[in-house]
């Protein structure tokens, strides 16, 4: 599928590619970026230009990964965020905000239309959310989003070779008042 754009009122998220490698590059040398995803540490230039120039645009091609990077309208990245296809109607979302834009709703804004557009566009019916325990900030955007926190999934993430603990969520259509392409019968509690 060719890259899709999207705009908030505040955000251009748009596909990234070779013209972005140095700014993707600049932005993940913040240590907390490198401390809570699992993108390589220590990030190298040689990462940034395979991530722009091979994994998105490949991901994009093959329907297994949908990344956007987040631009303000003069241009300037505030953060990347992608959805990675986990299995038929299943994507998990993960994103990173640069240091400087932290604390200012992008990153939930983003989340928001991607969802949306995920549950209406791509025939999604279940997003998953997935952080190391311990990371607040991204918690925090989750829970902003509408995510249900559904528990603390045990050695779930491989984090530079070590298994870790994560915490995990879900997002619905219907969370977002829209149908999903599939009907849903929830457990009885």
């Amino acid at each position: 599928m060719e890259p899709v754009t999207l705009s908030t009122d505040r955000l251009l998220l748009r596909s990234v590619g070779p013209q972005d490698t140095d700014v993707v590059y600049s932005a993940a040398q913040d240590p907390d970026i490198q401390r809570w995803t699992t993108i390589p540490s220590p990030y190298l230039l040689e990462h940034a230009q395979s991530f722009t120039e091979q994994l998105v645009p490949e991901g994009w091609a093959n329907g297994s990964m949908f990344t956007f990077g987040l631009f303000l309208p003069e241009g300037e990245l505030v953060g990347m965020l992608g959805i990675t296809m986990r299995s038929l109607g299943v994507g998990e979302v993960g994103y990173w905000g640069t240091k400087e834009n932290r604390g200012n709703g992008y990153m939930t804004e983003a989340v928001l239309t991607v969802a949306r557009w995920a549950f209406t566009a791509m025939s999604i019916d279940r997003l998953e959310w997935r952080a190391e325990v311990g990371n607040k900030a991204s918690r925090a955007v989750a829970e902003r989003t509408g995510f249900t926190m559904e528990g603390t999934l045990r050695s779930a993430i491989n984090h530079g070779g070590v298994r870790r603990d994560c915490w995990g969520g879900s997002l619905l259509p219907s969370d977002l008042g829209l149908p999903s392409t599939a009907p849903y019968l929830p457990a009885r509690r």
